[in-house]
């Protein structure tokens, strides 16, 4: 029997169907899925402690490294884009011809192509990494529509990979080649380059963009420590991270905390514009870097003596046939962004990059050929006992570096290097080598086993400041003759000397007493060369009584300090200025007589010329000041205020090194590198640690963390650097979403 509705009902339904059909008419499309970044928003807490540290809170290893850039982003943007407009080799097309030969360099080495081939085969893990980082930049600048990018805005996930390449300019530099010399490599620039590609004034070289990189011949470094438990008074370990780096431009250190429920619970530095964390410590263990000068970079001095052609170059018996491709590189002139067509070649060793006595210089460099820094740093920072650490570092992505580790089990372990080619060891590489004879050809690279390292020595401590390996403890150091010369060829440094002293003094450090040790100001410099001036001023009572008593007051000085840079220390001032004023002399021909003498009296002239008086105290003149991130853009000046720093440069053996430059116009000293970041670490039951950067977090001057940090710094003092989630919440303002 067929049922039959009610005409009431069935109005009703049919009322009912046609309301739906026209919500549905009516409703908007479906919502888009949500964005990578919005869903790694959601994801993300920060906290910004009272210093403005972020620390950054996240479901996933790729959710914490999204809030890392974040956070980079809105702190120092500015500095960000610089860095990876100049990785792209687009430096040029922002500020001129003045930065061609730098982006000629990153199109050698082909920087782009390798980064873009490194991302696509890398495996997905790593890949959320990059895109996490790229969509943590993209992010920032949605949510900030008043930054204004100079030129990029929109950051891919392979960015990361070209920075992390560099340029050249660090291999050519240790071989001494000159902006003209590179020039000469590619003929088509001369009509681009500026009057200074042939002698760049200081500040202004190509080579060298930074204040770490233009003040390395003032042994630039770093320092690192670490003591086992014979050494500590109830600590499973003691560590201290302690680079010293330029203070403006490239390589900034940015202090950050990430914790995510993968695994990625670590706290230390990046650098600015990087995804994960170079020196930190976990609630396990800690690790600190410091520079090597291994050979790392040889260049080949190629033969192209086959007119008829002109791309054949002679290896053996033979010739091989050289790859040469045009890149159109982008440069700003006063009427516009031009292109500019530049020829590049590449032999078997790797891109032509300079020509010297005629003949073209190729450069290889160690790593181009493998990558994998990101994902080593990712894995040391996941490691869980020294175990895991070494097979981290048995990657051997870390060109380069030095490494040095502690944990809570009481182990302390230093290696020396990471990838180090194989060389003929009968050949000299510290100069250009025949690119014709196969014998120059390295022979692989060396096995991680293979390099200087060291677990627990009975001393029961490792340092190292950019010094040799085989004084990286007390009595118990490896014979350097089991090791090929090329691989450490590092001399032993003050700040090494100094750091054997204090490790090797005190029978157990407390926390306090390892905090209170590390911002140390000894001269040792003062040790050595003192004692050749006073004989040199005993021969000149002798033979000049006048001019000697002309010193006298100032040698007085001299011999009654202590040899310790503080603020009030006049024969501190003087000191360092007559060590700077030898340097130059030095290089003066023909040889000055009486030269240490002739120094200090060149001192005093004008020291009463700047200031009206010799009695200078070393406070007066030793200052910090923030400029523009850029170091660049704006200058320092006495007129502005700025802080006194008793520490020194760090040639002169002072452990908080402070390298300063006095501008054109001004008379005082102004810090450009140094102490950049440091932090003592204690591994306990619990792991606690104190650290400090130069400044503050921020480079914007209307942040109040902008020039928070720099009088601790400036009076050897740390702040906290509170790591476990509770004790942050507890020191740190309301915590935000990424875009909030």
């Amino acid at each position: 029997m067929t049922k039959r509705w009610p005409a009431k009902s069935i109005l009703r339904r049919l009322a009912i169907a046609i309301m739906a059909i026209a919500a549905a008419l009516a409703a908007p499309a479906s919502a888009a899925p949500p964005s990578l970044a919005d869903a790694l928003a959601k994801q993300v807490l920060i906290y910004r402690d009272s210093y403005g540290v972020p620390h950054i809170f996240g479901g996933s290893d790729a959710s914490v490294v999204f809030g890392l850039m974040y956070a980079e982003a809105e702190d120092n943007f500015w500095q960000i884009e610089d860095e990876y407009i100049r990785a792209l080799g687009r430096a040029a097309e922002v500020y001129g011809p003045s930065q061609l030969l730098g982006d000629v360099l990153v199109r050698a080495t082909e920087n782009v192509s390798i980064a873009r081939a490194e991302y696509a085969r890398m495996d997905p893990g790593s890949r959320k990494i990059c895109d996490a980082f790229a969509a943590g930049l993209n992010f920032y600048l949605e949510k900030h529509p008043e930054t204004k990018p100079r030129l990029l805005t929109h950051f891919e996930p392979w960015y990361v990979l070209a920075m992390q390449l560099g340029s050249a300019r660090g291999a050519l530099n240790r071989f001494g080649i000159k902006p003209a010399e590179i020039a000469a490599a590619f003929p088509e620039l001369a009509k681009w380059l500026p009057p200074e590609t042939a002698e760049p004034a200081s500040g202004a070289d190509l080579l060298a963009r930074d204040a770490n990189a233009a003040a390395s011949h003032l042994d630039e470094g770093s320092n690192m420590w670490a003591v086992g438990p014979s050494k500590t008074a109830g600590a499973g370990a003691l560590l201290l991270i302690n680079p010293h780096v330029g203070f403006f431009g490239g390589g900034q250190r940015y202090e950050a905390q990430l914790d995510s429920r993968q695994g990625l619970h670590v706290s230390g530095f990046a650098m600015l514009g990087y995804p994960y964390i170079w020196s930190g410590f976990t609630p396990d263990h800690g690790w600190s870097h410091t520079n090597n000068y291994a050979y790392t970079v040889a260049l080949y001095a190629e033969l192209f003596d086959d007119p008829a052609h002109p791309l054949e170059y002679r290896y053996g018996p033979t010739h091989r046939a050289a790859v040469q491709w045009t890149e159109q590189i982008p440069v700003l002139t006063a009427s516009g962004v031009v292109q500019v067509p530049v020829t590049f070649r590449k032999t078997h060793h790797g891109p032509i990059l300079a020509v010297r006595d005629s003949r073209p210089l190729a450069a290889r460099i160690a790593g181009y050929d493998r990558l994998g820094r990101l994902e080593e740093c990712i894995a040391m920072a996941k490691a869980r006992n020294l175990k895991q650490f070494q097979a981290a570092l048995a990657r051997r992505a870390l060109i380069g570096s030095n490494t040095i580790y502690a944990d809570r089990q009481g182990n302390i372990y230093y290696v020396h290097g990471d990838l180090i080619p194989r060389h003929n060891p009968e050949i000299d590489w510290t100069r250009p080598v025949d690119g014709s004879d196969p014998k120059t050809e390295w022979q692989g690279y060396h096995a991680f086993a293979d390099l200087p390292q060291m677990t627990d020595p009975k001393s029961g401590y490792l340092q190292n400041s950019n010094s040799t390996p085989f004084l990286m403890t007390g009595a118990d150091n490896h014979d350097p003759d089991k090791y090929p010369s090329y691989m450490a060829p590092e001399p032993e440094t003050l700040r090494a000397d100094r750091a054997r002293q204090i490790l090797g003094g005190a029978a157990k450090f407390t926390f306090d007493q390892w905090t209170r040790a590390v911002p140390d100001t000894m001269l040792l410099a003062a040790d050595h060369d003192l004692p050749s001036f006073f004989g040199a001023y005993e021969q000149l009572q002798a033979t000049d009584s006048r001019w000697a008593a002309e010193l006298a007051p100032l040698v007085a000085e001299w011999k009654k300090w202590d040899h310790v840079a503080a603020l009030d220390s006049v024969p501190t001032t003087i000191f360092v200025l007559w060590e700077e004023r030898l340097t130059a002399l030095r290089k003066q021909e023909p040889p000055l007589a009486d030269l240490d003498v002739v120094a200090l009296e060149q001192v005093k002239t004008a020291l009463e010329r700047d200031f009206g008086a010799w009695r200078v105290p070393w406070g007066q003149i030793n200052r910090l000041q923030r400029v523009h991130t850029s170091g660049t853009l704006e200058p320092f000046s006495d007129a502005r205020p700025s802080l006194p720093v008793p520490a020194a440069p760090s040639v002169l053996g002072s452990l908080f090194a402070f390298n300063t430059r006095t501008p054109p116009g001004q008379k005082l000293r102004y810090g450009v590198s140094g102490n950049s970041y440091v932090a003592v670490v204690e591994f306990g039951k619990r792991v606690q640690a104190r650290s400090i950067v130069t400044f503050g977090q921020s480079a914007d001057p209307r942040s109040p963390h902008f020039f928070d940090q720099a009088p601790l710094y400036a009076a050897k003092q740390f702040k906290p650097a509170w790591f476990y989630r509770k004790e942050v919440a507890a020191h740190s303002s309301r915590p935000y979403h990424p875009g909030d």
